[in-house]
């Protein structure tokens, strides 16, 4: 039987949740995508059929604890999970005096807390097998906190550091821990949609291309262990940084 990949918050297909899933389908992998609208699930589920690759789609809400249960319990029971991918994730642009408690908690549960439930239950997988990837989305807000996106770049912030901890601590057990800092608009579904003309002006390649996104994730996934990466950052050639 294939290993599995579990990818959190595969969003639209189009998107870097789409990406991932073809690309370790491509590679081999069984996938399995989550996320909170099946019918967008389902797209991923026809590209990746489509292309003769082995795939199934999960509802998950990564801040449900049963939840996240049920998808590794499920996950364990069918076989070798070669991968774990936490690409879930909220952002938008709030001016801090307009932002509430709940909204700050939104985020954090979101980008932070919804990534340590996965860990919790995919670790001690891993950790038994004694191989397997761990890889975390991470942002530009996860390395600076810019005006008017404190909720964001404070829980990308702590997603970092929970990432170098759990690197740290199951790294010498054959867990390969990593975080990709995704520096820049990726040229997605949400992109095209919300921010088109912004896009526009970035020009050709200015933004994140997802497949390629999904190229470094796959490269750090196959990685030997006498040169695993724990943190790297991908940025188009045009971003100021």
């Amino acid at each position: 039987m294939k290993d599995s990949v579990i990818i959190l918050g595969a969003g639209a297909p189009d998107g870097l949740g789409g990406a991932l899933a073809r690309r370790f389908a491509a590679d081999g992998l069984h996938v399995i995508v989550t996320g909170r609208t099946l019918a967008k699930l389902q797209a991923i589920v026809e590209q990746v059929t489509a292309a003769g690759g082995s795939i199934e789609a999960r509802r998950v809400d990564v801040t449900a604890s049963d939840d996240q249960d049920q998808l590794f319990a499920y996950a364990a029971e069918r076989g070798p999970l070669g991968a774990v991918v936490f690409n879930a994730g909220i952002n938008a642009r709030i001016p801090f005096e307009e932002i509430s408690a709940e909204q700050f908690e939104k985020y954090w549960r979101i980008n932070c807390l919804g990534a340590f439930l996965a860990a919790q239950r995919a670790m001690p997988i891993l950790r038994a097998q004694g191989s397997g990837s761990m890889l975390f989305t991470g942002a530009s807000g996860s390395l600076r906190g810019k005006a008017n996106f404190a909720p964001f770049a404070s829980s990308k912030a702590a997603l970092r550091n929970l990432a170098q901890s759990l690197a740290r601590e199951y790294g010498p057990q054959g867990v390969h821990v990593a975080h990709i800092i995704v520096d820049g608009l990726i040229d997605g579904q949400r992109a095209k949609q919300f921010l088109a003309e912004h896009l526009d002006s970035l020009g050709e390649q200015g933004a994140l291309s997802p497949d390629a996104i999904a190229q470094a994730f796959a490269f750090i996934h196959g990685q030997e262990r006498s040169a695993w990466t724990h943190e790297l950052d991908l940025r188009p050639f045009r971003e100021a940084w």
